[in-house]
């Protein structure tokens, strides 16, 4: 039971070394940071504004 266990682990592994090397070999070729704001919902835009606000203030007064 053990040994099939093992193996199916290796297997996933396996899956996700190939996965990986395939993305990097056929990677994004062509990136453009304003065509990319033109598909972000106000939503998401609100989220990380906000986030990127807060992580700002820890930054200058210090994790507590």
């Amino acid at each position: 039971m053990i040994l099939y266990l093992l193996g199916f682990c290796a297997v996933l592994l396996g899956a996700g070394v190939f996965v990986d090397w395939w993305h990097k070999k056929h990677g994004i070729d062509d990136f453009n940071p304003e065509e990319n704001e033109k598909h972000v919902s106000e939503s998401e835009r609100a989220y990380i504004e906000s986030y990127m606000h807060n992580m700002k203030n820890d930054h200058h007064n210090g994790m507590s």
